[in-house]
């Protein structure tokens, strides 16, 4: 077994939260790589003897080239989304580039990237497929053997391909689709992924070359449709195909049926117009394994949906980091002036007696208050293009760093004392809610709940202004429903506490 630690840029990725356990397993030394260690180390995983959990940024040449130090071998599965940056192929040769040199630098043995399917030459290949593709050809010019495997549509509980397809069989019996519904594609089961990824570094055969991983099936995307919907048993859905009805279109479509945002539909529905089928398939031999037909890699998902055993998600990658000002406590921001509302109430409690009612907030709990007004304020944000509430929470229960609760991020979690969220709504500045709960002496507590606001702009300092009433009011209407929600007796009155 390999001694020194394998490198995992990506860990807070879909299939980077899953190959890092699976690792794990098989007994490898991990590093784990990401802009956010608080959400690797809270994963199920993330405090294992066997891992080490860095800091590191792919953009940042100095802090990959740390994290890469004393490792045998990276895995770097990491590719931009964003498509309303427009600068998307930019970050990733960047990245590219600055993750070769820092593997060379470290004496690496290998990485494995895992990239795209599609045909490199072909002039309709969209921009985040031709990126990925310029990633590997980045990644192989440099000095350290490249493994390149390149997949289609990645069938898993939580992928964002599978999201997308899941919401739009089940919310639509009637579609209307461009022409890329008849696309052929050989779509590949995540566990078959993971398998290939894994044994990728017991197999020396497979060092600097390129192969194209897929599934036993090819199918357009109608079938995977229809299949869809006699696995989720769903009546048969109609699908229209109209040619007038671009990508494009149909991304916003997406964006405002199902929760995943126009931001990585578009990438997505771009990519669907070209066929992504396996011109080889020397990786069978060199690695066997049993690949999961379609039907079944979708009746899995479902399985796992429904039990709620989604390893990871599509969503998990979530914010960059949290902003500098979230940990400068009360004082005044050098970066800027930090706008606060804040309102508290003290209740005869002791702290694990109201945590529950804290973190179990948002998803299908709500807000205590307001929950009509909260939904208004997500279709907007929807309607504008941002995440809105359709990603409600991963768990009905339980919270961790880095998870989705509506349009906020879990970004700290020291339970039963403080929740911090960061809000990923559409607005002219960067905003967190802080829910603290703090001893007032051994019978009493004071619950407290701060809105901070760095605005950007003057619109950014009119639109705080302007609903600074009305986010005083629904904060203190939610301060006193969490407490009567308790059962506790509320010493004091919930309260606005003026700057």
């Amino acid at each position: 077994m390999i001694e020194k630690p394998i490198l995992v840029c990506g860990a807070t990725g879909y299939v980077g939260g899953r190959l890092i356990p699976l690792l794990l397993q098989k007994g490898y030394r991990v590093r784990a790589a990401a802009r956010s260690v608080d959400k690797v180390r809270a994963r199920p995983w993330g405090r294992h003897p066997m891992l080490e959990v860095v800091s590191a940024d792919v953009l940042d040449l100095g802090s990959l080239a740390k994290a890469a130090s004393g490792c045998s071998a990276t895995y770097y599965l990491v590719h931009s989304m964003n498509a309303q940056g427009k600068r998307f192929a930019d970050a990733d040769r960047i990245s590219a580039k600055n993750m070769a040199a820092a593997a060379s630098a470290a004496g690496h043995e290998r990485i494995i990237y895992l990239s795209g399917l599609g045909e490199p030459n072909n002039p309709h290949l969209s921009p985040h497929l031709r990126s990925r593709h310029e990633v590997g050809d980045i990644l192989r010019a440099g000095d350290v053997p490249c493994t390149v495997l390149k997949a289609a549509m990645i069938l898993g509980a939580g992928s964002a391909s599978f999201e997308i397809l899941r919401y739009l069989v089940e919310r639509l019996p009637v579609m209307i689709t461009p022409s890329w519904v008849s696309t052929p594609c050989q779509p590949i089961a995540i566990g078959n992924v993971l398998h290939y990824l894994a044994e990728c570094l017991e197999k020396p055969e497979t060092s600097g070359r390129v192969f194209d991983i897929g599934g036993p099936d090819i199918l357009t995307y109608r079938d995977i449709i229809h299949i869809y919907a006699a696995e989720a048993g769903l009546p048969k859905r109609w699908i229209i195909p109209v040619p007038l009805v671009t990508p494009k279109l149909s991304a916003y479509w997406i964006h405002l049926v199902t929760p995943i945002p126009s931001s990585i539909a578009i990438p997505l529905t771009e990519g669907l117009s070209v066929p992504v089928i396996c011109r080889e398939n020397a990786i069978r031999d060199i690695i066997p394994q049993r690949l999961i037909d379609c039907r079944e890699s979708i009746r899995t998902a479902i399985q796992d949906i429904l039990s709620h055993q989604v390893d990871s998600c599509w969503f998990d990658a979530g914010l960059e980091r949290p902003p500098e000002w979230v940990h400068c406590g009360d004082a005044d921001y050098a970066g800027g002036t930090l706008l606060e509302c804040r309102v508290s109430t003290i209740i005869e409690a002791t702290a694990p007696d109201i945590w529950p009612f804290i973190e179990r907030i948002g998803g299908e709990t709500g807000w205590y208050f307001g929950n009509v007004l909260w939904k208004l304020r997500g279709l907007l944000d929807r309607l504008l293009g941002g995440i809105g509430m359709r990603i409600g929470r991963k768990d009905p229960q339980m919270l961790s760093v880095g998870d989705p609760l509506d349009f906020w991020r879990v970004i700290q979690l020291q339970a039963p004392n403080r929740l911090v969220l960061q809000a990923e709504m559409k607005m002219p500045g960067e905003a967190v809610l802080d829910i603290r709960i703090a001893p007032v002496d051994d019978r009493r507590i004071q619950l407290s709940l701060f809105s901070r606001f760095l605005p950007r702009g003057l619109w950014g300092n009119i639109y705080w202004y302007l609903l600074y009433p009305v986010h005083a009011w629904i904060f203190l209407g939610m301060l006193r429903a969490i407490a009567e929600a308790t059962g506790r007796p509320i010493v004091e009155a919930p309260k606005l506490n003026m700057p």
